[in-house]
């Protein structure tokens, strides 16, 4: 069985990539960062979303000699060119605060008619080899931005984007009902053909 490596120390991501290729039956020996805490985070510096997916999975799997998964995401408004974007996390100026980053972002948005509040979550996730392979695939999540939060599930921007063809905003979502739309669950879906590809 082939160990890889998920660049998160995020349990809930590695739960939810080793039930997809459990599902796929590709039932590989999936670790995070955790496993190896004497490798340095990467930073993230790409330009997209992309691009830090595989700065994140190539500097893993040089470090360990194992293949590695990366992912990036982040939230992208239309009416914003797309921003926040791969600043989603610190969009506000403090990395990782949510509700700074959420309220900054309404408040930009604030004379902004429902119906030009188009919006999307974005996840590329890449797979890396310590020969230098590569693939990356992306997986997007559409919707309209509220006004208002809504719910108390999840974290980031989901109290505020309310998926197409729902009522409820993505925190109002139960985990199951989130994952099996969500940017990340596509992404993660749509790197199972290049896992089967190069690691079997």
């Amino acid at each position: 069985m082939t160990r890889l490596i998920l660049a998160t120390r995020n349990a809930g991501k590695i739960t939810e990539l080793k039930a997809i290729l459990a599902d796929a039956g590709l039932p590989h020996d999936l670790v995070g960062a955790e496993a190896y805490p004497e490798i340095p985070d990467v930073k993230e510096t790409g330009v997209t979303f992309a691009e830090n997916a595989l700065l994140k999975a190539h500097a893993l799997a040089r470090a360990t000699g194992l293949p590695a998964v990366a992912d990036d995401s982040g939230l992208c408004v239309d009416v914003l060119n797309g921003a926040p974007g791969i600043f989603s996390a610190r969009w506000s100026g403090r990395h990782g605060d949510d509700r700074a980053n959420l309220d900054l972002l309404l408040a930009q948005l604030s004379d902004i008619a429902a119906e030009h509040r188009a919006a999307h979550f974005a996840c590329a996730a890449a797979l890396a080899l310590p020969d230098g392979t590569q693939r990356v695939v992306e997986g997007q999540l559409r919707g309209t931005l509220r006004h208002a939060p809504a719910g108390t599930n999840g974290f980031g921007y989901d109290p505020i984007l309310q998926p197409e063809n729902d009522t409820r905003t993505c925190a109002e979502l139960t985990a199951d009902e989130k994952n099996a739309i969500s940017h990340r669950g596509k992404a993660f879906r749509a790197l199972v053909p290049a896992v089967r590809e190069l690691l079997g």
